[in-house]
């Protein structure tokens, strides 16, 4: 009788020590979405040498982490993690998941993302199981990080008897990313949660590593992101900054950053983005008037572009972008989780249309 006893003890020792949590430095595993080595912490987008360069908003949201995911594998039942955000920013028309949480994917047999559960933020700092009760089973995950915050250090847990390796799998594809530059919905305001911010629908789509350089107010044409742009080898370079850029901006400055962009890449496409129609221009005549008169102003420079003999640019027109229902935005501006999916629907399809092509010459 004693000596079942003492087995019993020691089955639920046992037990107890596989479910306890061990948590795993996020920096051994790679990091995707960035397109600058070198950064002043790992989780920031602009390099170091732009800290007393670029303008300090800019410089500000290029810490954000939008876009970058953590990829692994592991057998654990269970997944958690660690984070200490950089602000413990907060939004009136944005979650907290959003805005500084992460976002869990599994990757299927099909070769497809399958959302798993994502980590809520409590404050600065959070620890929180994602997923539990999961057969032990190697699984390859990627972790999205916060949109509109940045990251002090991240810790995943799994199992102690488990194991968390580098991933076995190269998805997304890592060579020749496809690079967005843009504004405030480009970062993914305001996404209900990491994952579904429309450069990462769109990564996951393409199976194609995203790079997101979206940067909330501030896509005015700064040469210095043109810059840091031409240093990425991707397949397709994105430019959606109308809904900041003044006209004046664009006249002043369009041509130079696509330059900036082409010397380096002479045959890569690059692809230019109208403004959205914006649901509330059915009613604010003053921004349906500013959308057509930027829209009408990128498409002249567009073509002064092609006149000059410009090749391998194209133009993407917005006039289907939300949909007809009027309910794709959280403000009228900012695109749901709904719009997102809708710009996916609309800009993947080009995406994908080029990267074939440019492999078949």
């Amino acid at each position: 009788m004693k000596r079942r006893i003492c087995i019993f003890a020691m089955l639920l020792m046992m037990c107890h020590a596989y479910t306890q949590i061990v948590y795993h430095d996020a920096t051994h595993f790679p990091l995707l979405g960035k397109a600058a080595g070198a950064t002043g912490t790992r989780y920031e987008r602009f390099p170091d040498s732009l800290k007393n360069i670029s303008r300090a908003p800019l410089w500000s949201l290029s810490r954000n982490s939008a876009g970058m995911a953590i990829r692994f594998r592991s057998n654990s039942t269970q997944i958690a993690a660690k984070w200490e955000t950089l602000g413990n920013n907060h939004m009136n028309h944005m979650t907290d998941v959003g805005v500084k949480g992460l976002d869990l994917y599994c990757l299927q047999k099909d070769g497809k993302w399958r959302f798993v559960n994502s980590g809520r933020p409590t404050g600065k700092t959070t620890q929180a199981t994602i997923i539990a009760h999961m057969q032990p089973e190697e699984r390859e995950y990627m972790l999205y990080l916060p949109l509109y915050d940045g990251l002090v250090s991240l810790f995943i847990g799994v199992d102690s008897l488990s194991s968390i390796t580098q991933p076995a799998v190269d998805a997304p594809v890592r060579t020749k990313p496809v690079a967005f530059y843009g504004t405030s919905i480009l970062q993914g305001g305001c996404a209900n949660r990491p994952g579904m911010a429309h450069t990462n629908i769109i990564s996951r789509r393409l199976n194609r590593e995203c790079i997101n350089l979206g940067f909330s107010g501030n896509a005015l044409l700064d040469l210095e992101v043109a810059k840091i742009m031409a240093e990425v080898d991707a397949s397709v370079f994105v430019l959606d900054f109308v809904p900041n850029a003044s006209v004046e901006q664009m006249q002043e400055r369009m041509e130079t950053f696509y330059n900036i962009i082409r010397k380096k890449h002479l045959d890569t496409p690059i692809v230019f983005i109208e403004d959205p129609i914006f649901t509330h221009s059915l009613f604010d005549r003053n921004i349906a008037r500013e959308v057509q008169r930027k829209n009408q102003t990128l498409n002249e420079i567009f073509t002064l572009l092609k006149k000059k003999g410009e090749k391998n640019i194209y133009l993407i027109h917005s006039d289907k972008m939300l949909g007809d229902d009027g309910e794709a935005t959280v403000d009228g501006i900012h695109f749901t989780d709904l719009g997102m999916m809708r710009y996916a629907d609309l800009v993947c399809p080009v995406i994908q249309k080029l990267i074939k092509k440019k492999k078949v010459q």
